[in-house]
């Protein structure tokens, strides 16, 4: 598969979520990387010292990334209710689970080829780029398309959580809502 072009979007701040001031702008962006991986890179504007970040640390499968500032994606095959939930860490830790429906079913995916994730860190943005591979994707039941659910939290250096997605749909924060798998992306080419 070739590269695409790249899709931009905003993530939007959950409503319960603090608005402290912390985070200006979480930016996302899409595409395909020369080894038909799908690239997601995720740009954190706001006051960076105000932010936890994890210690750097070697890349590798790590539980319960999302309890400090992570970044996420939930993908699920067009039809299906199976999706793979990924976490990329600013550490450049990761995970991969696999769920058979809603919450229900979850256990780590160890026959997945892992993720590769950067990460570089200024006084005002946060950068992040994973690369998921295109086998761990066309691997997911389901029709021709993807769905993508795609989301970060933040953790403030006050002890405080946000929670940011492509759309939220209710009063609590909840990614793994299938109603919240909003971008599409079809399986074969383009991307």
């Amino acid at each position: 598969m070739s590269s695409s072009a790249t899709r931009r979007v905003e993530l939007l701040r959950h409503p319960g979520s603090p608005s402290s001031g912390v985070v200006r702008r979480i930016d996302l962006e899409i595409s395909v990387a020369a080894e038909d991986a799908l690239r997601l890179r995720y740009f954190v504007d706001g006051d960076v010292q105000r932010i936890v970040l994890p210690p750097p640390a070697p890349p590798r499968a790590a539980d319960g990334l999302w309890r400090h500032t992570c970044f996420e994606a939930f993908v699920a095959g067009e039809g299906s209710g199976a999706y793979c939930e990924f976490n990329f860490s600013p550490s450049t830790q990761w995970a991969v689970y696999g769920f058979t429906g809603y919450r229900e079913g979850m256990a780590p995916l160890e026959h997945v080829l892992p993720p590769k994730v950067t990460a570089s860190v200024t006084d005002d943005r946060i950068a992040l780029e994973a690369l998921v591979s295109r086998e761990t994707l066309l691997a997911l039941p389901g029709g021709p398309a993807l769905r993508l659910g795609l989301a970060a939290v933040i953790e403030h250096s006050d002890g405080g959580l946000s929670y940011w997605a492509l759309t939220h749909r209710g009063d609590k924060p909840d990614f793994h809502d299938p109603g919240s798998f909003v971008l599409r992306l079809e399986r074969e080419q383009p991307w």
